[in-house]
């Protein structure tokens, strides 16, 4: 019973929403970051408002995400470099 609300917690927390666009892996994988980008600035944004953090911290926390997603950008959707080995 405890895994099922696990879960159901789980889901709520941490929705992830069906990917319409064009298919590909790389796009897959970073849609996926794109949504736990959002889910964390929105957690921030609710604690900084809140009081239960510095504007200086969500900035900072913030600016965190946000390099970890450019990676993942660069990573997965500007690297057209490979090449196919046959």
């Amino acid at each position: 019973m405890t895994e099922q609300f696990d879960n159901i917690k789980e889901q709520f927390l941490y929705p992830i929403g069906n990917y319409y666009g064009e298919f590909s892996p790389e796009n897959l994988v970073f849609n996926s970051n794109l949504q736990l980008f959002a889910q964390q600035v929105s957690y921030l944004c609710s604690l900084e408002a809140n009081g239960k953090i510095s504007p200086q911290d969500t900035y900072d926390e913030i600016k965190k995400f946000w390099k970890q997603l450019k990676h993942s950008k660069k990573e997965l959707l500007d690297n057209t470099n490979f090449t196919a080995e046959e």
